[in-house]
């Protein structure tokens, strides 16, 4: 009864462990859940102010499907700001957050048969809204030495004929690595030459530690600016995860026009009052709230780095970005998914297995949450590994 295209997708490992863990929490257990992808931090009060404007003015009605003007404008000013890139207003589209982006891109651009390029480990997302499309999803491990990064020649070995996509993810989830300029250099030149699309997802770009750079993927070159899809939004970086606000901007105006047609007979535009409210927050009217909140999670990081650095038989990289942990736990148990059942069974601690994000004998620990909680979870897993028995 139900499509073929439908029965490939899986459910996301992440809100699936997230839900498990609040299904046991409203059960009275005493669960430590490091699971969710999201701030623990409260949207900032301007945010909420301009949201709260917006409905008192009566600003509930349809809008175009791209979005407002005014957000529109705020976009633009963002990506030239703080990325350095001129985008007309027609070239920019706001999405119901920023998987909302990727999945609309994917299905626009991708056709049965096609490859898309994919550096694991990767979110989880990414290869079920490919197989979605019914694309062809080709992994690329990034090597833990290497920060999990792909090499330019890692790159060049993987495309062939029917290569169109490569998606890239700077600061990562669930590594938290960041490609330095010249690495995206080094891709970039790989790329010239060929009609490969590249969709830059951006998410966690002001969640930075120990001022390590960011550069957006468009603005390494006119080639790869012409060739790049820029993905963005607030649910990390603006602590709004719920008000679903992303955005997109490509040179493609083929593209662009193809994901207002898709949009529109779908969701037509975003949340109106979301629109409304995300605009003093692109104009960078909360960047003190940001900031305080990127601080949180360096400290956090620190804490949870001195702790996990003295628990045999593991490894993690130290993330440059975003508010993640990917431990290697393959010295002692390269199943990862039983591994974190038992985790959650025997000492309540909910992560991510490892396996989801393309790379097993790993899991990925999110650090938002507080300093007491990361102290507290993380000594409840330095005893199940002390005592752990495969």
């Amino acid at each position: 009864m139900l499509s073929k295209r439908s029965q490939v997708l899986e459910e996301s490992i992440t809100l699936a462990i997230t839900a498990l863990a609040n299904e046991l929490k409203a059960k009275g257990e005493n669960i430590i859940s490091f699971s969710a992808g999201e701030p623990d931090f409260d949207t900032p009060q301007i945010i909420k102010n301009a949201a709260i404007k917006a409905i008192e003015k009566g600003c509930g009605k349809y809008t175009a499907v791209a979005g407002i003007n005014e957000v529109l404008k705020a976009v633009q000013n963002k990506l030239k700001k703080d990325n350095g890139l001129d985008y007309e207003l027609k070239e920019i589209i706001t999405n119901v957050g920023a998987k909302h982006s990727l999945f609309e891109c994917i299905e626009c651009l991708v056709e049965k048969g096609d490859e898309v390029i994919i550096p694991s480990p990767y979110w989880v997302s990414y290869p079920e809204m490919v197989k979605f499309a019914e694309g062809v999803p080709v992994f690329i491990e990034g090597l833990e030495e290497n920060g999990f990064k792909i090499t330019a020649k890692q790159l060049e070995k993987a495309i062939t004929a029917q290569t169109k996509l490569l998606i890239l993810n700077s600061p990562s989830n669930p590594v938290g690595s960041i490609y330095s300029k010249e690495e995206l250099q080094a891709l970039a030149k790989v790329l010239e030459g060929t009609k490969i699309m590249v969709l830059s997802d951006e998410m966690y770009e002001k969640l930075r530690y120990d001022n390590v750079a960011f550069d957006a993927f468009a603005s390494i070159s006119e080639d790869a600016l012409q060739r790049s899809v820029t993905i963005n939004g607030l649910s990390k970086c603006g602590a709004m995860p719920g008000w679903r606000f992303g955005y997109m901007a490509s040179k493609n105006q083929d593209l662009i026009s193809a994901v207002k047609r898709l949009q529109g007979q779908s969701t037509s535009n975003i949340c109106t009052i979301t629109q409304h409210a995300a605009i003093p927050a692109l104009n960078g009217e909360c960047e003190q709230d940001i900031e305080n909140m990127r601080k949180a999670f360096q400290t956090r990081r620190d804490i949870g780095l001195e702790i996990l650095s003295k628990i045999p038989n593991i490894s993690v990289y130290k993330p440059q970005g975003a508010f993640y942990f990917f431990v290697n736990i393959s010295r002692i148990e390269k199943d990862s998914m039983k591994f974190c059942q038992k985790l959650l069974e025997k000492e309540k601690v909910a992560v991510v297995p490892g396996v989801g994000f393309g790379m097993d004998g790993y899991f990925r620990l999110s650090y938002a949450t507080s300093d007491e909680l990361i102290k507290k979870g993380l000594e409840r897993i330095a005893k199940f590994i002390d005592t752990y028995t495969a």
